[in-house]
Parts: C-alpha cells; structure tokens; sequence
C-alpha cells in the first residue's frame, strides 16, 4: 500500500494562558484524502487545537510548546507575511457560525473573490466570475444572483455553503471544519457533508472535522481523536473505535448516543458531572471524578499508549473493560 502524504503533523502541543493550559501535549497527524475527527464535549480543546494549527491564536494565549508541521515544514519558522500567504491558499478553516465569520456588510460573491485575488492574483472580474463557479459547485442554486446577495439575505445552511466555496477557492491542501454542520438541520447538515466528501474526493485535501455528533463521525471519519479537558484520550480507525472503545469517556460519549438507551425507561444515558475547568483540574486523570470505573491508581497521570495497532488510549485499564 503507497504511503500517503502526511499533510499535517501536530507533536506535543501545549496552548494556554500565564494561568492555565487549556491544551496539553497533544499529538494528531492527517494525510493527503484522509478525514481526522476531533469529538469531545465543549471545552474539551478541540477549536483551540485547531486555532493553533491555522496559526490564529493570540494574546493572552501563547503555545507553550510544541511542533506543527505543515507539509514537512515547521510553521513557527514562517514570518507573520509567509503565514498569512499559506493560510487561505494552502490552508483553509470552515467556522462553526459561518453568519457571523461572514463580513455582513459585504456581497458574498465580493468575499469569495478576495481570496481569489489576494492569493491567485487573478483579477476582480475573473475572480468574480470564479466565485459565482464556485458557488455553483457548492449546490447554490441561481448563483449569480446569490454572488449579489449579503449574509443576512442568505439561510444558515446558505451561508455555510458559502464559506466551504470560500475555503475551497484555492483547492487548499488541508481543510479544517469546526463543528461546520452544527447548526443546520439534518436535511442540510446530510448535504453538507455529501459535498465536503465529493470536494474532498475531487481535490485530494486533508480534513479535519470538529464535532460532538457521533453520527457525523460515523459518516465522515477515517480516523478520531477523542479529546477530554485539554488531552487527547484515544485515538483510531473510526471502525475500530465503533467497535470497541477503550477509554471511560469514549464509551460514555457512545452510550450517550440518542439510539444508545438504557434498559429502565428507554432513556438516553448521560455523563454525570462536566468538563473540569482547565485551572481546577483534579490530580491524575482528569475524567476520573466522573469515571464509573475509577480507582486510587488513577490519581497518576495515563500515558497515551498503544493497546493494538493504531489504537491508543490513556487509561490504565484500557482493553480491560467487558
């Protein structure tokens, strides 16, 4: 089997502020057509690993270690100009609102031109010309007329069709989705990610998709990273995490599931307690408070570590659970 192209490589990533470190040591790589999905409850880290990958954190945060390798180079060895070069035209991020990511005041045909202009150096007419294409590609019907139209003229699902046209104006190398179908209705969101699949096919890039709809992980995944308050937790082939999930909290998120309820009354499990803030952390493993199966040995730290091939968890009883 020919080896694919690592696209981005991510090794002990350390992002916080002077008080807290909001995400710790993680370590994620994707190839050229493959999907990576981040799923964790909110304030697991899941943006933020993001932010920093795309190079868009700022003050008061600071990665405080850490290497993220685009392509084979090291991003922190780009100038601000260089960066700025490569995302939108070689990296591009799809945000969760995409309403609000969108300049209100501007026609989305004039949006999605820019970047047209900014990093191919085509023209205004032919990047206009382009964009009213790209919308097409993205199922927006009568596209010329809806180049024409601001945000607010446009539906959700409208608007984030729009932002995957912006982002893929380039034919990027990676993609990264933030919770980019959370919003939308079911119809849409299945549209979506229908035409994420085919662009994604179509143009080789490497995906990264946040969510915290198993469904959608499912459908979309090659492989996930489940992160829990800062650290990734496991890591897999998504039929192998489907199959069987090693850590505590990827088993309480599948059993969390809407078709996934408990014997007494049909109802849907739940995770007691929530994520811990990132400056009160309990000792050792930090799901342990909400964990069925804690004991005293988790007062120390798991490692990450390997339980079959391309499996890992960091639990110490990973594997054990019937």
């Amino acid at each position: 089997m020919p080896q694919v192209e690592r696209v981005l490589t991510i090794d002990g990533l350390t992002v916080g502020t002077s008080r807290a470190d909001l995400v710790i040591d993680v370590s994620i790589e994707v190839g050229a057509g493959e999907t990576l999905c981040l799923v964790g409850e909110s304030g697991c880290g899941k943006s933020l690993t993001c932010l920093a990958a795309m190079g868009l954190t700022s003050e008061p945060l600071i990665r405080k270690a850490g290497r993220i390798s685009f392509l084979g180079q090291a991003l922190s060895s780009l100038s601000e100009n260089k960066l700025a070069d490569v995302r939108g035209r070689d990296m591009a991020m799809i945000f969760q609102d995409a309403m609000a990511a969108l300049n209100p005041v501007r026609r989305v045909g004039m949006q999605i031109a820019e970047v047209l202009v900014v990093h191919r150096g085509l023209t205004w007419r032919q990047a206009e010309r382009q964009a009213i294409d790209l919308l097409a590609s993205v199922g927006i019907a009568d596209p010329q007329i809806r180049a024409k139209a601001y945000p607010h003229q446009l539906s959700g699902g409208m608007c984030q069709r729009v932002m995957i046209a912006m982002a893929l104006a380039c034919r990027p190398k990676l993609l990264i989705a933030d919770e980019a179908t959370t919003a939308l209705d079911v119809t849409t969101q299945a549209q979506i990610l229908r035409l994420m699949r085919e662009l994604q096919a179509e143009t080789g890039a490497a995906m990264i998709f946040v969510t915290h709809d198993l469904g959608v992980v499912a459908e979309i995944a090659d492989t996930v990273a489940v992160m829990y308050s800062g650290r990734v937790v496991e890591t897999a082939a998504v039929d192998a995490l489907f199959e069987k999930p090693l850590h505590p909290y990827t088993r309480g998120l599948m059993a969390c599931r809407l078709h996934a309820t408990t014997e007494r009354h049909g109802r849907i499990a739940a995770i007691e307690g929530t994520v811990p803030s990132p400056a009160r952390r309990p000792e050792g493993c930090s799901f342990r408070p909400r964990c069925p199966y804690a004991a005293e040995q988790c007062i120390e730290l798991p490692a990450l570590r390997p339980i079959s091939a391309d499996h890992r968890a960091a639990c110490h009883f990973a594997g054990d659970f019937a």
